[in-house]
């Protein structure tokens, strides 16, 4: 309850809703997700445990680092955007640490090749002139990227097959995450109570 021209006045004294504001929230926004989705891939690889419960940290991050960018301003376009970041950085955190624990594997079984495997001193291994004019393929890489982003955005459902119930358990908890994104950057409409009548009492 207030008076025309003080509500006039209230609102002209809060951050407007603009396309500048939008573009630095998201770009607030993409920095904190990938700062969550580092985060989150650090601790699993220098732990070798992997928390659902980090989803949460990464919506909370995304979220207030939106609403920074936009200086309060929030919105449905703007959850949106936040829910998206959210879910981007939890399920893409999967690729660097399958990476990490590809190249241990791949290290690992070298080793243990050139131990087992190697000929002795004078010897020649039939197959190595083979090996040597076999022509090698090089991978695409954007195609080789396009692939892994794609199985990182999808290894929050791929979970399901292996473990279901813990596959079920992280998708409830990256919900949650998503859902703190959601509420941070809802659009804040304040109450502004008044003007009240003196009663003319002095407490």
């Amino acid at each position: 309850m207030t008076c025309p021209s003080c509500a006039e006045k209230m609102r002209g004294a809060l951050a407007p809703d603009s396309h500048g504001a939008f573009v630095r929230a998201v770009l607030f926004g993409i920095g904190a997700a990938v700062l969550g989705m580092v985060l989150y891939a650090t601790f699993a690889i220098v732990t070798g445990i992997v928390i659902g419960y980090a989803s949460l940290a990464v919506g909370w991050i995304v979220g207030k680092a939106m609403v920074k960018g936009s200086n309060g301003v929030g919105g449905r376009r703007y959850q949106i955007v936040a829910v998206l970041l959210t879910y981007a950085a939890v399920s893409t955190a999967a690729i660097p640490i399958w990476i990490h624990y590809a190249n241990e594997h791949r290290q690992t079984s070298q080793g243990s090749r050139q131990t087992s495997a190697s000929p002795a001193s004078g010897e020649q291994d039939p197959n190595s002139n083979e090996l040597q004019s076999a022509p090698r393929t090089r991978p695409n890489f954007f195609a080789a990227m396009g692939t892994l982003i794609g199985l990182g955005l999808a290894s929050p459902f791929l979970e399901l097959t292996d473990n279901p119930m813990g596959g079920i358990i992280g998708l409830v908890i990256l919900f949650v995450g998503m859902r703190f994104a959601w509420r941070f950057t809802e659009a804040r409409a304040p109450a502004i109570l008044g003007p009240f009548e003196n009663s003319g009492k002095l407490s």
